[in-house]
């Protein structure tokens, strides 16, 4: 008797869409309408080229786990405390739009504010929540938590956010520099196609402040205090114009004032910047020689050295050395930071950009603590926060001052609505619970930041229970709330495909069968030799600081070491960095049993001559703490990094901490210079046994 044949198994396209800018081309195992199997990267992609990182690999887990939630809840518990009861759809929209009427009706329009961020990346299902909030003349939004002070250091010099094409470094690139990041654990592409170039001949750099799983594979690892990056750079182009790596020709041509720069730079030597980043001058002289006599010569500028007060003048002054050397001119030079600018995307009709009133308040989402507690400043004078809904994040864990989040969570009197995929910390606190999809269960389309296709994904699964997708929850709460606007009258893919072709781009039926529209430019406009996106074509060293607003008198006219940051003291000897781990994304996948396994316990990771002063060994509980508060985790040594410098990876859950509250209890919510932006990386701690 034949076996019959194992049922044919489908394998379908789509695109990751967590908070990584490689916004990965992915090829899915549907082995039911309701089920995946394995994840695997496409190569119709040829900057995801069939890698993609180990925890979407694993993503059968998040959709298929046990936890997830299946149906809308009320509360019938304390705040937090996470009792609540099943309701319907119908009751639980009710309850939302009922309460945000009402106070709205006591406290004025701006006492409701939509709280997203980018647990999904896809432009429809992240910031389709933005026209409702137009629509209403709800309180806006001031995006901080990510990219406020990279994007503002990179567009003071450069002038937008792109750059060159990454897959250019694979096969042309003679020096890569991975500055302020850690791919292996964050955007595995750029590990790909540096390794690619590593086995050319090509040298690999990494800067940051301890030995990451990047540094491991580095051929040079510096490892400078945090917030001291500005210094550093500083001091390679005093090397460079002292010792002439420095191209003139190329600097009368396309920057603003060279002469002035090297006049600036004479005083920054690498003695200078050895003492505020704790490497040696031959350290940084040495760098300075390699880089400036590689003409081919690549950085890769990630955030992660921008998430400080410095973090912007740390980013334009980085920015400015493939200017100084003329490293843009050649195929496998430069730099990239970002890529959204080559996109031609018009966003009026995701967002309803054309009901946006700019004289109602920008809440910034970093301030969320003082903002809930009623600092006044915060609220910018208005009517307090009375009635929220949170899509797409988990700030209960990934904000600042997590103690002022939770006390202001536990309101009475704040209504929350929280639409969620797993009963995360934030949801806890929630008046009303909603069930969300997940990426594979909705159509959505997506920018990428880290190379430069646009990707279009449909619908690979059906949802699990009544979980329902971010926009039908927009546009039912539209419909009872009155708000009116075309986006609310269609579905997810309409707004797709309308928005692609009112913005000249391939329909979205043509980009989804093509893997994605490939919007990188040609050599010349990539590599800035049509001029630098300034009004005056040239690459800025004086950075017009004013033109952000903010407490832009304090910047550094041209670059410099901005001395602001959160400095050890002899209380707070220790400097922390909250860096990501491996397999958690920010609080995404800290549910899923093998990431749980793979990262084990919160963990500080100290100099084997800290931990021996300390009296400390791997594994020992240790105290870290500061004015914001306190958190115990395990101490373990590691070479890499420099006295006084701590680090801990991964946001973990606050039950995972003793005391019930996580990583972010110890960081500040104040915004950095000059227009706001989280200070992750930012934060003088004390530590002792606990």
């Amino acid at each position: 008797m034949a076996l019959a044949s194992p049922p044919r198994l489908d394998v379908l396209p789509s695109v990751c869409p967590h908070d990584c800018t490689s916004t990965c081309a992915l090829e899915v195992e549907r082995l039911d309408p309701r089920t995946i199997g394995k994840i695997r990267g496409s190569r119709r992609n040829t900057y995801t080229d069939g890698v993609i990182c180990e925890k979407v690999g694993r993503y059968a887990e998040r959709v298929h786990h046990p936890d997830r939630l299946l149906h809308p809840l009320r509360r019938v518990g304390p705040k937090g405390s996470g009792r609540f009861e099943r309701i319907g759809w119908e009751a639980a929209l009710d309850l939302v739009a009922e309460a945000f009427t009402r106070q709205a009706q006591t406290y004025g329009r701006e006492t409701v504010w939509p709280y997203y961020y980018a647990g999904t990346m896809g432009l429809v299902q992240r910031d389709g929540i933005n026209r409702l909030r137009h629509a209403m003349g709800y309180s806006r939004w001031f995006s901080t938590i990510c990219v406020t002070l990279s994007d503002t250091g990179w567009t003071a010099g450069v002038g937008a956010k792109r750059g060159v094409d990454f897959r250019e470094v694979g096969t042309h690139s003679d020096l890569v520099v991975i500055w302020g990041g850690n791919p292996v654990n964050t955007q595995v592409n750029v590990m790909q196609h540096a390794m690619r170039a590593q086995r050319r001949g090509a040298a690999l750099v990494v800067v940051d402040p301890y030995r990451t799983g990047t540094a491991e594979k580095a051929d040079i690892h510096l490892a400078p205090r945090p917030g001291t990056d500005g210094a550093l750079a500083c001091a390679v182009m005093h090397v460079l114009f002292a010792e002439g790596f420095a191209d003139w020709s190329y600097l009368r041509a396309y920057t603003d004032c060279p002469d002035e720069l090297a006049a600036h730079v004479r005083t920054r030597t690498p003695e200078w910047a050895a003492a505020i980043t704790g490497l040696s001058a031959g350290e940084i002289v040495d760098f300075a020689r390699l880089y400036g006599r590689t003409k081919r010569s690549f950085i890769r500028c990630h955030h992660g050295f921008s998430r400080s007060r410095n973090g912007a003048a740390n980013m334009h002054a980085v920015s400015c050395l493939p200017a100084v050397t003329g490293a843009w001119q050649y195929e496998g030079g430069g730099a990239v930071y970002g890529q959204t600018a080559i996109y031609p995307l018009d966003r009026s009709l995701i967002e309803g950009l054309d009901l946006a009133d700019k004289s109602i308040r920008a809440l910034d989402q970093s301030r969320l603590g003082p903002i809930l507690t009623g600092d006044q400043e915060a609220l910018l004078g208005g009517p307090p926060v009375t009635a929220m809904i949170v899509q797409n994040t988990n700030p209960a864990m990934v904000c600042p001052e997590t103690h002022l989040v939770h006390k202001g969570l536990a309101r009475e009197d704040l209504f929350l609505c929280v639409h969620e995929q797993f009963l995360t910390e934030t949801a806890a606190f929630a008046d009303v619970v909603l069930p969300a999809t997940m990426f594979l269960e909705h159509d959505d389309f997506y920018t990428a930041s880290g190379h430069t296709y646009f990707q279009v994904a449909k619908k690979v699964i059906e949802p699990p229970g009544e979980c329902r997708e971010n926009h039908w929850v927009i546009a039912e709460l539209a419909r009872r709330l009155g708000a009116r606007h075309p986006g609310f009258e269609m579905s997810a893919w309409e707004i797709m495909d309308r928005t692609l072709r009112t913005s000249g781009m391939w329909d979205a039926e043509t980009n989804w069968r093509g893997g994605g529209q490939d919007f990188a430019l040609p050599f010349k406009t990539a590599h800035f030799l049509d001029g630098f996106p300034n009004a005056d074509g040239r690459f800025h060293f004086k950075a017009d600081w004013r033109r952000f607003g903010g407490r832009w008198r304090e910047m550094p006219v041209l670059p410099d070491h901005l001395d602001v940051i959160d400095a050890a003291t002899p209380d707070r000897p220790f400097r922390l960095v909250a860096a990501p781990a491996r397999t958690f994304l920010n609080s995404t996948f800290t549910e899923t049993p093998s990431s749980q396994e793979r990262e084990r316990c919160p963990t500080a990771l100290l100099h084997p001559d800290d931990c021996a002063a300390l009296g400390v060994t791997d594994g020992d509980p240790v105290r870290l703490g500061n004015a914001r508060g306190e958190v115990v985790v395990r101490a373990k040594a590691q070479g890499g990094q420099q006295r006084g410098v701590v680090v801990v990876e991964g946001i973990w859950p606050n039950r995972r901490f003793d005391g019930g509250i996580g990583i972010n209890a110890l960081t500040s919510a104040e915004p950095g210079w000059p227009r706001g932006g989280a200070v992750f990386h930012d934060t003088a701690v004390s530590i002792r046994r606990a």
